[in-house]
């Protein structure tokens, strides 16, 4: 099992990571087991490229990168006590055009 990935929300609903590996295997005429390396070796390639702090961008789906966010100041929500949050890195996902139009 892929460790970076375990669910995709779909439209309220939640479709598993099997449920999306049945269909590639459908969709594509391929075996299930072949199937769900496919998918491992694009969701790792994906998190390696962020890992160098490279963007992936599938044309009209999408682009995956990586953000900086700043250190802020925030507050323990226990003791309301002031707490420094140091900058991170974060990965960001934007939809292209094409998802954007179909999810409308």
């Amino acid at each position: 099992m892929c460790k970076y990935f375990e669910l995709i929300i779909v439209k309220g609903d939640i479709m598993t990571r099997d449920q999306i590996i049945d269909k590639i295997a459908k969709d594509a005429k391929m075996t299930k087991k072949d199937a769900k390396n496919a998918l491992d070796a694009v969701i790792e390639a994906i998190s390696t490229a962020l890992a160098k702090d490279e963007k992936v961008t599938f044309t009209g789906f999408g682009t995956f990168s990586v953000s900086q966010r700043a250190a802020r100041k925030g507050k323990n929500p226990k003791t309301l006590a002031a707490i420094d949050i140091p900058a991170k890195k974060v990965p960001v996902f934007k939809a292209g055009k094409t998802l954007k139009e179909n999810v409308r």
